[in-house]
């Protein structure tokens, strides 16, 4: 008989009498899969009405006939309910209980339809046809050899995975990960789990140090053991990361490390952790680097060595000659525009004559000042050259847009690049570079550290790169500030547009943007029935439960009259994910409003949330053997729950998911400014209130209103506004990269 998790030995002593009941599981009424706390409905023998059961399950599914010890209790609403103690599974004793159980999404490759087939061939026998004797289901119209195959290996796996579940529902891990886990170390899982908790944050997505610091405890490591200290020293390291850091200072680190560490009465010292960093740089798991002043820098050897190489392939690329003709450039712009008919701006026009003859350069500016017409002339005047040219973007939808600014195919760094799933890297590098000789990157804010460094590193030798991006926007999601380290080192050439073009000049988001950038408060116009700006602003009371309420209204009554569809033009963006007018908050909000429940509607829940078909969804990480990456927005256009997978149609192509994997992505009615860069949207829907002030950031606000094509509007209070104007870069990353620059010794 397996012990329900959570339950302690005092708990089980004060309960009131125990009884045992037996049922099956009808449905259930919450489950989660965090804690495994679960309200379920059963079917007993001979009853008229459903019992209520509560408890904590490793894993509980429709259809599965449980064995429960527990007692009797009131519940002051909801009447009698059994609470469970612990359980065993049996096997199900009816057929329409067998039906449930493989149905219930168990097995993959076994649906509801499926289901039936197999227990009205084989009646009350079907479990044990399954366990011994699994090729006779070839006796049931409609499963092939293939799906047979497929069975017996997920009844296989489920079986061990069952253990696991158990074992890791026992030890305060999610049951979420469970399947993860399993597919990551198989049949080792609980051997490995048990030696080193600690390696589940290393090597599996989504589990952090909380969590296998939770199952370490619990398996009896104790709080001061180097072990435990080293692997929170790594994992302040990855946190900051995820922040934009490529480092951090030894007594920054230290402090992290203890705040983390500290578990009821224990606490680390300065004095304990000191000599663990040095144990840890002596074998390779840091690299620490000393500063004028003395401080120590602490990277992981990654970190460290990416940024140390990006600056020397950067400083080799630049110092290569190059022969330069700026009188003949000169001509053939003097031609180029007077058969188009166009005119450069003087900024444009000595943009274009850099472009020609610099080993690196970047182009940057802000909306209206025409970084697209430079752009496009500068591919004109390499093609003139005779250079082969290719174009590049961090995201699919960059890409895209810079494939029809220019006429050419763009791609996304990572297919440029060639990335290979199976060896996790790209096959374009240094070894085999680009066969083209002149490469365009847009959108090179987003660029981070190694992204970076592999698209320099594939550079031919006498290539040419010309980086495309606002420099006032956000830096990257990931570590790094590449684009601003580079401009502010003084060693590459950098052409910043400035002027406003009139015809931009009619766009009130263009005008608001740059007001932002200046420190100035934008001019919007408050919103109305019949707005006659694109800049709108919408005051949405100072609470955010009104601003919640005034987002729904807009997309239900005002967009729709304006001739936007709410399902594919319109995109919320919020400053942050926790609060009502967070994207969690917001997406369970929108989802129900644009997407809503129907019967034809396939939908399944995931941590929490629903995930239906035409759900809008953002990829939360970087999937290489999928080739979709942090920030790629699609639909949902199926959910198998036979196949147990979800199809996500991406802009360029069809992507399939297992179950297992769904925690990479997210719904996507409202995403975070930061996830947004790089994208585009006909009308962006952005919520500022003053309880995002740890958040609220002149980038940030930029960034958001840039993001809109054609509408713009603004929720919340001028004060949110005023201080997201006011707050020049909050926190500046750590990052050594233009310091590298500097100290390489070349000049531009």
């Amino acid at each position: 008989m397996t012990t329900a998790p959570n339950q302690t030995h005092q708990q089980v002593n004060a309960a009131p009498k125990h009884e045992s009941i037996t049922g099956v599981v009808e449905r259930l009424t919450y489950y989660s899969e965090e804690s495994g706390y679960t309200v379920a409905r059963l079917l007993r023998p001979g009853a008229k009405e459903l019992t209520t059961i509560t408890g904590n399950f490793a894993d509980i599914q429709p259809g599965q006939t449980l064995q429960l010890v527990g007692f009797w209790r009131e519940h002051p609403q909801y009447g009698p309910q059994f609470q469970v103690i612990n359980y065993k599974e049996t096997k199900p004793a009816t057929l329409t209980g067998l039906e449930k159980y493989l149905g219930s999404g168990l097995i993959k490759g076994v649906g509801p339809v499926t289901a039936k087939r197999i227990v009205a061939h084989f009646g009350l026998e079907t479990l044990d046809i399954i366990e011994n004797q699994i090729e006779r289901l070839a006796e049931v119209n409609g499963i092939a050899k293939k799906r047979i195959n497929m069975i017996k290996s997920a009844w296989e796996t489920q079986k061990a995975i069952k253990e696991v579940m158990v074992f890791l529902q026992s030890h305060g891990v999610s049951t979420t990960y469970a399947v993860k886990i399993y597919k990551q170390y198989g049949e080792a899982a609980i051997a490995i789990v048990t030696n080193n908790p600690y390696q589940l944050a290393a090597d599996i997505y989504g589990i952090g140090f909380i969590t296998a610091d939770k199952i370490a405890r619990n398996l009896g490591i104790p709080p001061d053991s180097e072990f435990r200290y080293r692997a929170g020293i790594t994992h302040v390291l990855s946190e900051a990361a995820e922040d934009g850091h490529c480092y951090l200072p030894q007594p920054e680190l230290i402090q992290q490390a203890i705040e983390l560490l500290t578990f009821e009465s224990h606490q680390p010292t300065t004095d304990a952790l000191a000599p663990i960093i040095q144990k840890m740089t002596l074998a390779s798991e840091l690299v620490r680097e000393s500063t004028a002043d003395k401080t120590l820098l602490c990277y992981k050897p990654t970190f460290f060595y990416t940024e140390q190489n990006l600056a020397q392939l950067l400083s080799d690329r630049i110092t290569r000659p190059i022969n330069s003709d700026i009188p003949r450039v000169r001509s053939w712009i003097e031609r180029f525009t007077k058969a188009r008919k166009i005119e450069l701006s003087p900024q444009q026009q000595e943009a274009v004559e850099v472009a020609a003859y610099s080993r690196v350069m970047i182009l940057t500016g802000g909306p209206g000042c025409g970084k697209t017409f430079a752009t496009r002339t500068i591919v004109e005047l390499w093609k003139a050259m005779g250079k082969s040219i290719a174009l590049a973007a961090p995201t699919g939808r960059a890409a895209q847009r810079l494939s029809e600014m220019t006429g050419l195919e763009a791609k996304t760094i990572h297919r440029l690049l060639e990335f290979d799933p199976r060896t996790m890297s790209f096959k374009r590098d240094e070894k085999n570079p680009l066969p083209q000789k002149a490469l365009i990157v847009d959108e090179a804010s987003m660029l981070d550290l190694f992204l970076a460094y592999s698209l320099i590193k594939a550079l031919p030798e006498d290539g040419q790169l010309l980086l495309v991006g606002d420099i006032d926007q956000l830096p990257s999601v990931g570590p790094g500030n590449v684009l601003a380290d580079l401009i502010n080192s003084g060693k590459v050439s950098v052409m910043r547009l400035t002027q406003v073009f009139r015809q931009a000049q009619t766009s009130r988001i263009i005008t608001a943007a740059h007001s932002i950038n200046r420190g100035q408060y934008p001019t919007i116009e408050p919103i109305s029935d019949t707005p006659t700006s694109d800049c709108l602003w919408h005051g949405g009371g100072h609470q955010s439960e009104h601003g919640v309420q005034a987002i729904c209204e807009l997309i239900d009554d005002l967009i729709p009259t304006l001739g936007f569809n709410p399902i594919t033009d319109v995109q919320v963006l919020s400053p942050m994910a926790r609060g009502l007018v967070g994207t969690r908050n917001l997406n369970n909000v929108l989802q129900q409003l644009i997407n809503p429940p129907s019967p034809e509607k396939i939908e399944i829940t995931r941590g929490g949330t629903i995930l239906r078909t035409g759900d809008r969804i953002i990829q939360q990480t970087n999937d290489y053997n999928r080739e979709v990456f942090n920030g790629d927005v699609g639909f949902i256009t199926n959910i198998d729950t036979e196949e147990q997978e979800v199809t996500v149609q991406y802009s360029d192509r069809t992507v399939v998911y297992d179950y297992a994997d769904l925690n990479e992505i997210a719904l996507a009615w409202s995403v975070t400014i930061h996830k947004s860069q790089g994208s585009e949207y006909p009308v962006v829907i952005l919520p500022l209130y003053t309880q995002h002030y740890m958040m609220l950031s002149r980038n940030l606000l930029y960034t958001g209103l840039t993001r809109a094509k054609k509408l713009a509007i603004i929720i919340g209070s001028k004060r949110a506004i005023g201080m997201a104007v006011r707050s020049v870069n909050k926190q500046q990353r750590y990052t050594q990269l233009r310091s590298r620059l500097i100290q390489t010794g070349f000049v531009y």
